[in-house]
């Protein structure tokens, strides 16, 4: 199977188990959070954002993986493949039996580190350890996913992930309207990705046959894993202060029920991440591929071509949240909460001109050149941080979105661009004008019609919400299928067999 197939069969799968993954959120959410009341709903997002942290002990241990399982695909090197995978086990193995620690302690003292009310307060014990547990027992078995993606088989990961999220949400809807609470939901939660990460083990080992044992795990090849990951990790850090400590600022100075609020504006800009992030995930065994080839000519038109992909999914979803933000609160969880469009706003402009350059992450990562982009987000996150606790008790819950989006923006403007521009040797006026000039003209026709729908029909409920986001779609769509069949090359050699056979169709 060639690269650019494989490429459209990965990036498809990914927006199936988008779709799949955004929709279940989308209607799930509302539905757990009237079922559960805002203090419990405030509990969940706390519990499971303290134990995200646990993300931090992966050191970088996946993205190694994805990065030399592909490079020794490539270069076909069956026995650094066996001591790189038994090593990683090892690993993580480790890792996970050291995680049961925190997670007893944070059972038992998690009352005293934030603002849990009386009545959940057994609650947030139990839930603490049962998420802990299965984080903690995630991290070996979460070596089959970079297995996975090293081998450039998300479509495995993908529809796996699509069972195991259909089944949770079934699953969380029995039990909510059969009476049962908060930790019915999280076991159910938590227990569907294991579930799923089983799975994708059996099948990473029929695709990879390596030999398992103590003799293929060496120094070596953890040395190797620990050079690149020791860089991965600080990125890891980073994104952690970035995307996990919201919740926990808010919890330790406001509320639980606060937190709430903010998940909710936070949410919507995670489902344009996930949208940009399922189409950029495939190009760091891709760009790892043509690294080790040193095939440099390809590594710029993904670079660029593929940052343009990201802009035309980032840009028209950012245009709908700015227009119609309001309409989707109110029509997703109801007019209570419409106060958190404020939230997402703030989040939403310096999350999208991140997410546009989704692809320069990647292409860092399969180049193993991102020391310095680690340094960067590392700073960025720490200064999130700082700025949040700053600005949470005066501003409330606003002051923490804009201690998180103005560090995000310095990253997004004045660093990632020109580094790999230069990293690769592209000029940044070329790079931004190939990359985004046609995504900000095609979303001008798309704001137009927003704009008009939502003054002459304002949506307050989802037949309303949906006929003006399709009016909004369709002007979209029109300019994009425009400049693929004129600007593209797939379009125009299609174009071009498209009018060859209305040709012979009209002479026959």
């Amino acid at each position: 199977m060639s690269l650019k197939i494989r490429a459209l069969k990965n990036v498809a799968s990914n927006w199936a188990g988008l779709a799949v993954n955004i929709a279940v959120g989308f209607f799930l959410s509302p539905y757990i959070l009237h079922h559960l009341g805002d203090d419990a709903f405030g509990l969940w997002v706390l519990i499971f954002s303290i134990t995200g942290y646990y993300g931090i002990f992966d050191f970088g241990i996946r993205s190694s993986l994805v990065r030399y399982v592909s490079k020794f695909q490539a270069t076909g090197d069956k026995d650094q493949l066996a001591r790189l995978v038994n090593t990683s086990l090892f690993t993580y193995s480790c890792l996970g039996l050291a995680l049961v620690v925190p997670t007893v302690l944070g059972g038992l003292y998690v009352d005293r580190l934030f603002h849990i009310p009386t009545a959940f307060l057994k609650d947030a014990r139990i839930l603490f350890l049962m998420v802990g547990s299965a984080l903690a027992l995630g991290f070996p078995l979460g070596i089959s996913g970079g297995i996975l993606e090293g081998l450039q088989e998300f479509y495995l990961m993908n529809w796996t992930n699509i069972l195991a999220t259909l089944v949770r949400a079934v699953l969380i809807i029995y039990v909510l309207r059969h009476g049962f609470g908060l930790l019915s939901v999280a076991l159910i939660t938590v227990s569907l990705p294991l579930i799923a990460s089983a799975i994708r083990t059996v099948l990473a080992n029929r695709l990879l046959a390596i030999p398992y044992g103590w003799k293929y795990v060496d120094r070596e090849s953890f040395r190797q894993v620990a050079n690149y990951g020791s860089v991965t990790f600080m990125i890891i850090v980073a994104l952690q202060l970035r995307f996990k400590t919201d919740a926990v600022i808010i919890g330790s100075f406001l509320s639980a029920a606060a937190i709430t609020y903010f998940s909710i504006g936070s949410r919507l800009v995670d489902f344009t991440g996930q949208a940009v992030a399922s189409l950029a995930n495939v190009f760091t065994p891709m760009s790892s591929h043509f690294h080790a080839t040193g095939d440099y000519t390809q590594l710029r038109k993904i670079f660029i071509s593929g940052n343009r992909a990201c802009a035309l999914v980032a840009f028209p979803m950012t245009v709908t949240l700015v227009v119609m933000g309001k309409s989707v609160i109110e029509a997703w969880v109801g007019p209570r909460y419409v106060s958190s469009y404020t939230v997402l706003v703030v989040l939403l402009i310096s999350s999208t001109l991140y997410d546009a350059q989704s692809i320069s992450n990647r292409i860092l990562f399969g180049m193993s050149r991102h020391k310095s982009l680690a340094y960067v987000v590392l700073m960025e996150g720490v200064a999130n941080v700082i700025l949040s606790i700053a600005l949470v008790r005066p501003l409330g819950i606003v002051g923490d979105a804009i201690g998180t989006a103005v560090p995000m923006l310095f990253t997004a403007v004045f660093f990632l661009p020109r580094h790999t521009c230069r990293q690769l040797g592209v000029p940044v006026r070329k790079f931004l004008v190939e990359a985004y000039f046609y995504p900000v003209v095609l979303c001008i026709p798309m704001i137009v019609v927003l704009v008009f729908m939502q003054r002459a029909f304002y949506a307050h409920r989802y037949p309303q919400l949906v006929l003006n986001l399709l009016a909004g779609i369709a002007a979209y769509g029109v300019g994009v299928l425009w400049f693929v069949l004129t600007r593209e090359p797939v379009g125009i050699q299609l174009k071009a067999r498209l009018s060859r056979y209305f040709r012979r169709t009209r002479q026959s």
